[in-house]
């Protein structure tokens, strides 16, 4: 079954508008970092399940110093955007807090960039400065 990246992404971020919903209903009543850890165990078990069922396990001792760094700090701040995004979902509404947790996007076209050498086209930063825009939007107060 061939994916194209851009209903992949598409997927994504219908999982991400998801995850802010079900977090923000789940997290009455209790501390946003706990949740975050419950949420984490949860990835672990269905990503290992998931690489399980598909056979796409494979041997951590092929792994470059690179590869392990890069997925060390990759994880690292996965951890916590997550701790992030759950107390802000605990302070804020879903409605404000996903549409600035999403600025991330304009951000990494900044930091592929420098970091990448990455080079977006100027449609591409005209996109980047709409987003941008409607998060301040989204955001400011009347």
């Amino acid at each position: 079954m061939a994916y194209s990246w851009f209903y992949l992404a598409l997927a994504s971020a219908c999982f991400a508008a998801l995850t802010a919903i079900f977090a923000k209903a789940g997290l009455q009543g209790i501390d946003s970092d706990f949740a975050t850890f419950i949420r984490t165990l949860v990835i672990i078990a269905a990503l290992a399940a998931f690489l399980s069922y598909t056979e796409k396990c494979q041997n951590v001792a092929g792994f470059t110093g690179k590869n392990r760094l890069s997925l060390v700090l990759s994880g690292l701040a996965t951890g916590a955007s997550w701790l992030a995004y759950f107390k802000a979902l605990q302070l804020g509404n879903a409605s404000q807090v996903a549409p600035v947790d999403k600025f991330s996007l304009v951000l990494a076209a900044l930091m592929a960039a420098v970091f990448l050498d990455e080079r977006p086209s100027a449609q591409a930063w005209l996109g980047l400065g709409l987003v941008t825009a409607g998060v301040l939007v989204l955001t400011l107060k009347h």
